[in-house]
């Protein structure tokens, strides 16, 4: 196993890093107190990735589908692309602000839904579209084989009828992927995704959110009544034989993506947490044995050593990725680990800062409210191991609740 990172990523590393600490720690603070104010700074850095995504070959899933269609991930070798490229830039992203990173224009979930699942005539199409993404129903969370939104054939269009909550970007992305079901007596296999653009008759947003972290990002309510989207915007298949289980497919390239950003700040709160300590005058230590040092040293200590456990789990799962090879036990893995890890050491790094962890003289308190939010969307912690056992234990979703 060779467990460095690969050359060729270090200049977008470093742009990532600079763009960080130069662009979204400025302006972190100020965000985070205006809520639903657009930062118009992504403006300039939105062009910045896209460069870096053309570097790159294909941005996110894009370069996953694309190889799976191609190839099935057979005979390409070992491959390190644009699922590691995309996880790596966005753990340093998020060192800066993940709600900021949140709000970068182009780079919505949406977009890994449309890579994961589209053909090639909808990549050409929406590929460089702003895409949110749109899941969670009032009645339907954690399941989402039980939402209610529906999409009902007429003629060369499908017609959307249901309601749509915790929305990322919902209102600022040009476009939102919808999950809605052709038909509701079939179950988990009527369920299709759906991209409608901004401006769609009968697409309205009901409502933006007030939050506990990630307040840079838009989080919104949005209602669909008689939302005529054309037959061409289903995404993928239309057969109910293979309907959700490509719309599953999205969240085995956005989990990784979301324990990336886990990683991010929590390796931020570590570092801002040992940066006041040795300013009070402490000194650290790492070549003594363990039942030797101070409290402090082992519990930091010990918050490295789970926070790496998530780096490489998620190294794992976006490599899987890149190189066509089944990932869904992988993926959630890595989010599972990341969002309770990431949660817990922010957290953690409040309490042993103090008065200075818990104002808002230092970033600290803000990455624990953001981080939060991690180790929920994109599936909860509790759905992520329920997951995972099903895999290990080879039960399908109707034999293991």
């Amino acid at each position: 196993m060779y467990l460095e990172i690969p050359r060729k990523f270090g200049p977008i590393i470093h742009q990532a890093q600079q763009v960080a600490r130069e662009v979204f720690r400025p302006i972190s603070r100020k965000y985070d107190r205006a809520e639903h104010a657009y930062p118009k700074e992504l403006d300039m850095f939105a062009h910045v990735v896209d460069g870096m995504n053309a570097g790159a070959g294909e941005a996110g899933a894009a370069g996953a589908a694309k190889l799976s269609r191609s190839s099935n991930g057979n005979g390409g070798g070992n491959r390190n692309g644009t699922n590691m490229n995309t996880v790596l830039s966005l753990t340093e992203v998020c060192w800066g602000d993940v709600g900021l990173a949140l709000s970068i224009p182009r780079q919505g979930l949406g977009n890994s839904a449309i890579a994961a699942v589209a053909n090639e005539e909808q990549l050409a199409r929406f590929g460089d579209t702003w895409t949110a993404m749109a899941i969670t129903e009032p009645s339907a969370g954690s399941d989402s084989a039980a939402i209610r939104t529906t999409a009902t054939e007429d003629g060369d269009h499908y017609v959307i009828n249901g309601e749509k909550i915790f929305v990322t970007a919902g209102d600022r992305a040009d476009a939102v992927v919808v999950w809605a079901s052709l038909d509701r007596s079939l179950g988990r296999a009527a369920i299709k995704s759906f991209v409608v653009e901004k401006g769609t008759p009968g697409m309205t947003v009901e409502r933006l959110e007030k939050k506990l972290g990630i307040r840079a990002s838009d989080t919104a309510t949005l209602r669909f009544e008689n939302c005529r989207v054309p037959k061409a915007n289903l995404l993928g298949d239309p057969s109910v034989d293979k309907g959700f289980a490509g719309a599953m497919q999205t969240f085995d390239n956005t989990r990784p993506v979301v324990a990336a950003m886990a990683i991010g700040v929590a390796r931020a709160a570590l570092e801002k947490t040992r940066e006041l300590l040795a300013g009070a005058g402490h000194r650290f230590r790492y070549a003594a044995q363990p039942w030797s040092l101070p409290a402090i040293d082992r519990e930091l200590q010990l918050l490295e050593a789970e926070l790496e456990a998530a780096r490489l789990l998620t190294l794992r799962a976006a490599w899987m990725a890149d190189n066509g090879v089944p990932n869904s036990m992988e993926a959630s893995m890595a989010k599972a680990k990341a969002g309770r890890v990431g949660n817990a050491i922010t957290l953690r790094c409040v309490e042993l800062c103090g008065s200075l962890g818990y104002s808002e003289t230092e970033l600290l308190e803000k990455w624990a409210r953001d981080s939060k939010i991690l180790d929920i969307f994109e599936g909860t912690q509790q759905i992520q191991l329920l997951i995972i056992a099903r895999r290990l234990l080879d039960k399908s979703s109707s034999e293991l609740k």
